[in-house]
């Protein structure tokens, strides 16, 4: 039964043919990622499927291979910059044009001590944010030549926080060697990184005809957050209203879809995209919106983002 509050695309996007369109979707195996790229092949588009578990792809991409378009299933770890270079190079060595890159994979930890990346960045801001990062701007130069092309980079409404506690990003402490470490704020502070990325990039992008977005997908029926024994018992608890409260994998990828082919979604370039969400603390914000303005000031502020751009340079090591 789909969730009444859903926000859809609507059916003109999802009849566009895409024949002859190259699109990247990061963790692509699972969930969002997964749904994202189902549709995409099913337009007729043709998806790299960027993914850490090369088999699992494999294996999850049977259920679409006799889809109108084609797929090809490339290894890339998030964990480990150089894996994304090699991604990248791979990737520009066969493709001349790009038409979307949507920046799918994430993780959240759940540890009492941070975790680092083979590079020494913790590990969800690593993976969510510093990495995505560093591909996207790998691969700015065939987006524009493939101009019109799009970015979408999954944000949460875990960036927004609530009016009492507003997360930011710490940059004398982005790795979190000096504050006691907490997984749910690490996650929400590399979402806000993703807002600031894509706005910071979308200015820098202007009239080049290569759009940007952040997105929260809504509250996905998926196995983000892993399967540890919190995570189980959330879901056991919840499992009576899911239908009420959470969106299935087909719904949450709705808005991911709307950022990549929508004609619409190009006018606002840089701006945070909503599915409904009963997560927000701000609950004028709960029915989402295509965009909406973050209530996070912290996530809208352009000297953060373009002091976070410079920082990314340096640590991933893009800096001249």
């Amino acid at each position: 039964m789909a969730n009444k509050n859903v926000i859809w695309c609507d059916k003109k996007t999802l009849e566009k043919d895409l024949s002859g369109n190259i699109y990247i979707v990061t963790g692509a195996n699972s969930g969002v990622g997964l749904e994202t790229t189902k549709q995409l092949v099913k337009q007729g588009a043709h998806v790299i499927m960027a993914c850490r578990r090369v088999d699992d792809g494999e294996e999850k991409a049977k259920a679409f291979s006799d889809a109108k378009g084609s797929y090809e299933v490339m290894k890339v770890d998030f964990a480990d910059l150089q894996s994304i270079r090699k991604f990248s190079e791979q990737f520009l060595n066969k493709h001349d044009h790009l038409n979307g890159l949507m920046c799918n994979a994430g993780a959240i930890f759940q540890d009492k001590e941070a975790k680092y990346t083979k590079d020494g960045l913790e590990m969800s801001i690593g993976v969510s944010y510093f990495g995505h990062f560093l591909l996207t701007e790998l691969l700015l130069d065939i987006l524009k030549k493939s101009a019109p092309a799009r970015v979408g980079i999954l944000s949460s409404v875990g960036h927004a926080g609530s009016p009492k506690n507003r997360y930011k990003i710490h940059f004398d402490d982005i790795d979190w060697k000096k504050r006691k470490y907490n997984g749910i704020d690490a996650y929400c502070e590399a979402k806000v990184a993703a807002n600031l990325y894509a706005m910071e990039l979308a200015e820098r992008l202007k009239d080049t005809g290569v759009s940007t977005a952040s997105i929260h997908p809504g509250w996905a029926r998926s196995n983000f957050g892993g399967n540890g024994l919190m995570m189980k018992a959330v879901r056991i608890v919840l499992s009576p209203f899911q239908n009420y409260i959470t969106n299935s994998n087909e719904e949450s990828a709705q808005t991911s879809l709307h950022c990549l082919l929508s004609d619409d979604a190009p006018k606002h370039s840089g701006a945070y995209f909503s599915q409904h969400s009963v997560l927000y603390r701000d609950k004028e914000c709960r029915k989402g919106g295509w965009p909406m303005t973050s209530p996070n000031p912290h996530a809208r502020d352009m000297d953060d983002a373009k002091k976070l751009v410079a920082l990314s340079r340096k640590l991933t090591g893009l800096e001249n």
